[in-house]
């Protein structure tokens, strides 16, 4: 062994081996040019001794794994920037004679494993092959965090297929039995080490018997060769059955399921078995789910099982666990499936199982703050980008980060940052989305919308004009004038304004004169349509936009006075602006102002 010297410069800490022969220790030089490519790469990995270290058990397993190294750059660059990630996959690599050279092939990771495989050593080995693939893209070409989770969970679904295969030759008979993706693989967005959640459902009564069989030896399968398949969303959970009929599924959601229950079916999505019976499933559900979020209590239940997933993490690891702590994933992910729960049932671009592609629905739709869906897109890609550095490196489940100081600065360089930079960096995501969190979750409006009817939603002539009369509005024809001018258009403030009026038809319903209220709320919106904060106010601020319905039919002066001096309005989102005050404190305050003047 040489000693360390210059080798410093390339982030080693330990000598490089005397086999490898990449480092001239008398001249304190690489070897020589192609050595230098070698070294140069070491240097950029997330943890340059342990790439080195597993390069050399793969060079005593086979020395041409060096040469081709110095050769050919992009085998260079995926091999020995996986190898200073993951020293799970760098077990892998060492365990499979020519293993490296997967690395040579560009062949996209989820074909490994669709077709032609003769049994389960078979299968676990193409899929070690496409997640290696897909490790090896993603870090060393800095691949996109949405165009990862999207190539595991293809890579995922070829994995289920061919386990089904394989399974159905546990039975003599082809029982008609669908395999539904659940959570994040029924979205699209898993990660590199997480169970997947599956739901399985049969035909008819005659296929459950060996259609359970199958589904029990998928599960065998895949615990074999991936991850976990869990079956613990399906109805009744760990008590019920396994496999359910259609009929019996269908039955259980109308009769017996919770919100969180339809919750989950957000993400729902056939993923392997029999297509048909898949979307006759999903079809079947679908207006369930759409309808969950007018049950009195449902998004109160959203909240609850929030705070109780928060609970149950241990106090120690709260603070650092980005997936169910306080401002982690849970946070951006239950505001958004809650507002798809409230607002999905009448807008249909809404209905995702993608967390991000339903967040930017959210904001083109209107429901939420362009402002504020970009901080909530950012701090979900960044969360994802920590946990997938963490789960790399051993190939292990866990979502929180780790505070031995060593451990902290591999994880930042994995990231391509300081340890300083990313606590900085991670600390303020987590502020804003716990923020973000509250203010959404919790928003006043989100309530009063869920307790619309799904038709009362609808602001198309026909509907509005019908729900018009139902609310007492003498001049329904009028009215509907009101909301088609408010609503015109693509624009941004015509999307704000399908997103409220429907609760404010429902406020004005209960005042004295409702076409009043409209029409002074019309008066109001055109007045103030200029200023960029009235409709975010409306929408975001706590409940500015119940109690502007409740006092708007009560004359022409609130109206006016709005028109006047706009920041008036703010008063309403400030509860101790509205208490009444003794006549001592109002003479008082006219005193100071007679003063002031």
């Amino acid at each position: 062994m040489a000693g360390i010297g210059r080798l410093a410069r390339y982030g080693l800490t330990q000598p490089c081996p005397d086999d490898l022969a990449l480092w001239d220790a008398q001249a304190q030089r690489p070897a020589d040019e192609e050595a230098a490519l070698v070294l140069e790469q070491i240097g950029r990995a997330a943890d340059p001794d342990l790439a080195l270290r597993q390069l050399h058990r793969l060079f005593e397993r086979d020395p041409s794994v060096l040469a081709e190294l110095g050769a050919e750059e992009d085998l260079r660059i995926r091999l020995i920037t996986v190898l200073g990630a993951s020293s799970a996959l760098g077990d892998q690599l060492a365990a499979i004679p020519k293993g490296w050279q997967a690395l040579t092939h560009t062949i996209p990771p989820r074909y490994e494993v669709h077709s032609g495989l003769s049994d389960v050593a078979a299968l676990r080995a193409a899929y070690q092959r496409g997640l290696l693939r897909i490790a090896a893209w993603d870090l060393a070409d800095d691949t996109d965090i949405e165009a990862v989770m999207t190539e595991i969970t293809a890579l995922a679904d070829a994995t289920l297929r061919a386990a089904y295969r394989l399974a159905l030759r546990r039975v003599s008979s082809r029982p008609r039995l669908a395999v539904i993706a659940m959570g994040k693989c029924g979205g699209g967005e898993l990660n590199y080490v997480s169970d997947v959640d599956v739901i399985f459902v049969a035909a008819e009564d005659e296929d459950l018997t060996d259609a359970t069989t199958v589904a029990a030896a998928l599960m065998e399968i895949c615990g074999s060769v991936a991850w976990p398949v869990d079956a613990a969303l399906r109805p009744e959970g760990g008590r019920g059955p396994l496999v359910r009929t259609l009929a019996s599924h269908q039955v259980y959601y109308k009769r017996w399921a919770r919100t969180w229950e339809f919750q989950a079916l957000l993400k729902a999505r056939p993923v392997a078995g029999d297509a048909g019976l898949g979307k006759a499933w999903l079809a079947g559900l679908q207006p369930l789910v759409w309808r969950a979020a007018e049950r009195p209590e449902a998004v109160e239940d959203v909240r609850k099982m929030r705070r109780r997933i928060i609970d149950q993490i241990p106090p120690a690891e709260v603070d650092r666990e980005i997936k169910r702590g306080p401002g982690g994933l849970r946070d951006i992910e239950f505001a958004v499936q809650l507002l798809q729960l409230v607002h999905g049932r009448a807008d249909e671009t809404l209905r995702s199982g993608n967390s991000l592609q339903a967040l930017r629905a959210l904001v083109s739709g209107g429901y939420v703050g362009r402002q504020d869906g970009k901080a909530l897109e950012a701090a979900y890609r960044f969360l994802r980008e920590v946990e997938h550095a963490l789960q790399l490196q051993r190939l292990r489940r866990t979502h929180t980060v780790p505070i031995d100081p060593p451990a902290l600065r591999w994880l930042a360089r994995a990231l391509g940052l300081t340890a300083e930079s990313f606590r900085a960096t991670w600390v303020a995501h987590a502020a804003e989305v716990r923020r973000l969190h509250a203010k959404l979750l919790y928003r006043p409006l989100l309530a009063a919308v869920a307790k619309v009817p799904a038709d009362g939603l609808s602001l198309r002539p026909d509907a509005a004009q019908r729900r018009l009369e139902l609310l007492g509005f003498a001049d329904p024809k009028g009215a509907l004038r009101h909301i088609e001018t408010l609503t015109a258009g693509v624009s941004r403030t015509a999307a704000i304004q399908r997103t409220l009026l429907p609760v404010l038809l429902a406020e004005f319903a209960d005042s004295p004169d409702p076409d009043a209220g409209l029409l002074a709320y019309r008066q109001v919106s055109e007045a103030l349509g200029s200023t960029p904060w009235y409709l975010r106010l409306l929408r975001d601020e706590g409940p500015v936009a119940l109690r502007l319905a409740r006092v708007l039919d009560s004359g022409r002066y609130l109206t006016d006075l709005l028109s006047r001096d706009p920041e008036a309005l703010r008063l309403l989102a400030d509860d101790a602006e509205l208490r009444p005050r003794s006549a001592q404190s109002l003479l008082d305050g006219m005193a100071g102002g007679a003063g002031a003047a």
